[in-house]
């Protein structure tokens, strides 16, 4: 089941697979057999950031990843802030920078997460400090950077295309 929901949150009753006719046509949700409760499991906004940076692009390590991956600056949006609200906080939390423009690349899925990807292009400056979240950052030529084959990384494409640089993918192992 999905996110660990087993159990109603308004009479704890087991919730269970149910197909209901919907706007639509007919559709399984996970919902609740006594109280007629249902989650509809949506997928959750995040908000990242394609960080230029002194001219370069800003990737940073979470202390909580394998190996030696960087990525983009990522976070969840609050409640009562814009998507671009968002990100420049998400920015001047995990790297202490702060935002002088900020421009939509694109939005994309993330289905494995059940994510909606909101991506920014973000002009940055002052001192990087990372968060404690974050071990470690590095900055990219533009045109030396290298994408990854998943949402963010597909963001990234994107936005070194509007500048003239055609994305260069990395191989992605799948081993632990």
């Amino acid at each position: 089941m999905s996110h660990g929901f087993r159990f109603c949150p308004k009479c704890a009753t087991p919730l269970e697979h149910i197909t209901r006719v919907e706007d639509g046509g007919e559709k399984e949700r996970l919902s609740c057999p006594a109280c007629d409760y249902t989650h509809w499991n949506n997928p959750t906004p995040v908000l990242a950031a394609v960080i230029e940076y002194e001219g370069q692009v800003l990737l940073a390590r979470n202390a909580a990843w394998p190996g030696k991956m960087y990525a983009l600056i990522t976070g969840f949006m609050e409640a009562g802030e814009t998507p671009q609200g968002g990100i420049e906080r998400e920015i001047a939390e995990e790297t202490s920078l702060q935002t002088s423009a900020l421009n939509l690349i694109g939005v994309y899925d993330f289905q494995r997460m059940n994510q909606v990807i909101i991506a920014y292009h973000a002009v940055c400056h002052g001192e990087v400090r990372l968060s404690p979240e974050l071990v470690d950052y590095k900055l990219y030529a533009p045109e030396t950077v290298k994408c990854w084959p998943a949402g963010t990384g597909y963001a990234l494409a994107d936005w070194l295309r509007t500048r003239g640089h055609e994305p260069e993918f990395i191989e992605w192992s799948r081993k632990p």
